[in-house]
């Protein structure tokens, strides 16, 4: 009897233990804000050119600007000289107001006659640049013209505003989707808040490691960092509390007795969630290999996430479970699977695919191969150079339509030139090769006073030249232009092409080397993983390859979608090594969970009837898990920028996918076909348990 109380205390300390953190470092959800930055420039590859580029332009100052250029135009009519005029006094008016440095540029017409643009650089540290912004707009505005905001200042305020209010958007469709799947799938009233509550308490404790670290600057936190952050804690908690769910309502059934089957629950459930919250967060870890800042930012964040996640899964959910016990569950009813009954028994959907893998298994793998291979095919034809300026924003953005305005009526590269660094005394011979490159419009060297032909501005011995480009400083045919210019002044010792179409050069060719070194790291990572809790060689290769297909024919079809249905011309460079790295790791997980079951079942009941049972036991959680991960990646749609857009899709659309066939029809068909052998050199490998089940194989072929 001294023992009763004890089997109470310990789980209803961690639940109190839990609340204290939800309750305490729950803010800091809202917080991460406060430590974030959405300057790309800080993202930058550290050893590129155009990051070099960058630092020299330091010490020449121009960091301590963000040009935002405001262009005129007349609805279609030529501008009057006294609309220019009016133009210039009005950019003039805004010298020495709040955020704006210096004196701004007077107006230029364009050559059509029909636009005027002019540039006013801001503060680094503007305070409420939208603000800011809206003040400028009204300053600028001339009777008969149209005032447009385009330039960096304007994108990145336009970036500020997608990201506004991403803590509570974000989380509350999140979690909204998952309640909505919960009580779906369970039926039951209780369950699906202890489960969200979890998640919650996860995901507070993870953004308080987060914003310690980068309050720091141990880490760096941008919004789309922080929205995937948000998204892995809630999808990853959420799953690896379904298995465990599962586990304790199937032993609660059996035992009767709430504390064998959340002690009997955590034992089984521990190992295979803490394989998948390893293989998830050293496969994140791995981007810490990655030359772009922003790749290596989201390692250790989204590494601390699935920690997080996976302590809460472990610690706080079984304490809740037993606690509630059966009231977890009301108002539905854990039937107790029979000791004996088959994988193929009951008319369940799980034990009718159990009963089509055992009949046809090869013929089933190999007709879910044949069009996997085939979307797989596409996946070389996605474009990922990068997404173009009009492209970025799902929504229409203020700063996106300026940029049009501008590059219709002035070289498409006005405003953000490529600017190259060159030793004083040479400045002029290179402007002059740089102005004969094909695609680049005009070449000049940077003044003292900043008027045409005066003596250039020399720091260092330096001097920097800036070529304006003909194409839009975004688009694939600007960053061809970077390389040609690279090429064209490779002969110049000491010269350097930087910029913004040199930035998104450089992030480009980064991003791609990236992937040939990430890759197999992160195959290596899973595989290794896979051999120590699977105990064999031949499934954890299989596991690998059918993930690694999985995620190939998810970028074929991605191709298609984003081609012909979203209509964008081009991905974020990075958007193939994310997908990649969340889908392999993510797919993995539902295959070890499954497969450890089966493993689980194998050494009961042998290769054949464990396979079985193992598909049946787990097919309904796991498939719940996959659509609840899947929406809260989907969940990322509210942000309103293409780059999570297109991750998104990747994801969720992946995650199905290999839910609903490669977990439920391929990988077991294989391991069906392979019977004991699947378990190769593993004792189940060896003991020739699956002999009969594979002669049963053989003679249903």
């Amino acid at each position: 009897m001294a023992r009763r109380p004890i089997r109470w205390l310990v789980p209803a300390m961690l639940v109190l233990v839990w609340l204290a953190v939800g309750g305490g470092l729950g803010p800091f959800a809202g917080k991460l804000t406060e430590v974030s930055t959405n300057d790309q420039a800080a993202f930058l590859p550290q050893s590129a050119e155009s990051t070099r580029v960058l630092e020299v332009q330091e010490r020449f100052r121009q960091d301590a600007t963000q040009p935002l250029i405001v262009v005129w135009t007349a609805d279609g009519k030529d501008v009057t000289p006294e609309q220019g005029t009016a133009a210039t006094r009005a950019l003039a008016s805004l010298r020495g107001t709040e955020g704006v440095v210096g004196t701004p540029t007077p107006s230029i017409p364009s050559d059509d006659g029909r636009a005027l643009q002019g540039v006013v650089q801001l503060g680094p540290d503007v305070e409420a640049l939208g603000e800011a912004l809206d003040r400028i707009g009204s300053a600028v505005a001339v009777d008969g013209l149209r005032a447009q905001l385009a330039g960096p200042a304007a994108t990145r305020a336009d970036l500020s505003d997608a990201f506004a209010g991403i803590d509570g958007l974000l989380l509350g469709v999140a979690l909204i989707t998952v309640l909505i799947i919960l009580l779906a799938v369970y039926r039951s009233v209780l369950l699906p808040i202890v489960i969200i509550g979890g998640a919650v308490f996860a995901l507070g404790l993870a953004c308080a490691v987060v914003y310690f670290l980068a309050d720091r600057d141990i880490v760096r936190v941008d919004g789309q960092v922080q929205g995937i952050l948000f998204i892995l804690v809630i999808g990853a908690a959420t799953d690896y509390a379904l298995l465990l769910t599962a586990r304790f309502r199937e032993e609660l059934a059996t035992t009767g007795d709430r504390f064998t089957a959340g002690r009997v629950a955590l034992r089984r459930s521990f190992e295979p969630i803490v394989a998948s919250a390893a293989t998830v967060a050293l496969a994140l870890l791995a981007l810490l290999l990655s030359g772009l800042t922003n790749n290596r930012a989201l390692g250790p964040v989204g590494a601390i996430g699935i920690a997080c996640a996976a302590l809460s899964a472990l610690t706080f959910l079984p304490a809740a479970l037993v606690l509630l016990g059966r009231a977890a569950l009301w108002p539905a009813k854990a039937k107790p699977r029979p000791a004996d009954a088959s994988g193929t028994e009951g008319r369940g959907i799980w034990s009718r695919v159990a009963t089509l893998v055992d009949r046809h298994p090869r013929r089933l793998w190999i007709a879910t191969v044949l069009p996997l291979v085939g979307l797989a095919l596409l996946a070389p034809q996605l474009n990922a150079r990068g997404v173009p300026l009009d492209e970025t924003f799902v929504n229409d953005a203020p700063s996106v339509a300026a940029q049009a305005t501008l590059s219709e009526h002035f070289p498409g590269g006005s405003g953000q030139p490529a600017v190259i660094v060159v030793p004083a005394g040479r400045a002029a011979a290179v402007a002059e090769t740089a102005g004969g490159v094909e695609g680049v419009s005009d070449a000049a060297v940077v003044t003292q006073s900043g008027r045409p032909g005066d003596p250039p501005k020399v720091v260092d011995g330096l001097v920097l030249v800036e070529a304006t480009l003909d194409d839009a400083p975004d688009g694939d045919a600007a960053q061809d232009t970077v390389r040609r210019l690279r090429a064209a002044l490779a002969p110049e010792n000491g010269v350097t092409v930087g910029g913004y179409s040199a930035q998104r050069y450089d992030t480009t060719e980064t991003a791609r080397s990236d992937t040939l070194l990430i890759v197999p790291v992160v195959l290596a990572i899973i595989l290794l993983i896979l051999i120590v809790l699977l105990r064999s060689l031949v499934t954890p290769v299989l596991l690998v390859v059918t993930v690694a297909l999985n995620f190939l024919a998810t970028l074929g079809v991605s191709t298609l979608v984003f081609t012909h249905v979203f209509g964008f011309t081009g991905v974020d460079a990075s958007v193939p090594l994310y997908g990649f790295v969340f889908l392999v790791a993510l797919g993995v997980d539902y295959n070890i969970f499954l497969m450890s079951r089966v493993r689980e079942e194998t050494t009961r009941h042998g290769a054949r009837e464990g396979l079985l049972r193992g598909l049946v036991t787990t097919g309904g959680v796991i498939t719940s898990a996959g659509v609840v991960l899947a929406a809260t990646f989907a969940a990322l749609v509210v942000i309103p920028l293409a780059f999570l857009a297109q991750i998104a899709f990747i994801v969720a659309f992946g995650v199905l996918l290999d839910t609903l066939v490669v977990r439920s029809l391929l990988v077991p068909a294989l391991v069906r076909d392979l019977d004991a052998r699947a378990w190769w050199p593993s004792r189940l490998g060896r003991s020739g348990e699956g002999e009969e089940s594979r002669e049963l194989t053989e003679a249903s072929r």
